[in-house]
């Protein structure tokens, strides 16, 4: 009963979760993104990527299209640890479609960079392929 009963005791005001000494800067920090701001997160992603170039932005949403098609229960975008070879697959399967479909394809890199944002727009809940003109 001992062991219980100094578990529920409050810690001392000077000690934080074993931290001794100052806190660091960036702990005293109250508006930075920590948990449960991942909302915040995606809309200052989603209001950057209205700054992408014209171009950047038409491929970003037909990735956010093809993509469709990978969104499903058990899709390995959903994995906890996405597999490499698997997304840049992924990837060159998209960058031969948009090949196809555009005069000047573009390269793997932004694709794969595009293709990575949207991918994590849709495992913390943004809006697939949203981007405002």
């Amino acid at each position: 009963m001992e062991f219980h009963s100094k578990l529920l005791q409050p810690l001392p005001e000077d000690v934080v979760r074993g931290w001794n000494g100052p806190l660091p800067f960036y702990m005293t920090y109250s508006d930075g993104y920590g948990a449960g701001q991942e909302a915040k997160l995606l809309q200052d992603m989603e209001y950057l990527q209205q700054m992408y170039p014209n171009d950047v932005k038409r491929y970003q949403i037909r990735i956010a299209e093809i993509l469709d098609k990978a969104d499903y229960e058990g899709s390995m975008i959903y994995d906890e640890y996405p597999d490499k070879y698997s997304m840049h697959a992924l990837a060159k399967t998209i960058l031969g479609i948009l090949a196809q479909e555009e005069k000047n394809s573009p390269g793997e890199d932004i694709i794969v960079i595009l293709l990575c944002n949207e991918v994590y727009k849709r495992r913390h809940g943004g809006s697939r392929g949203k981007i405002y003109y």
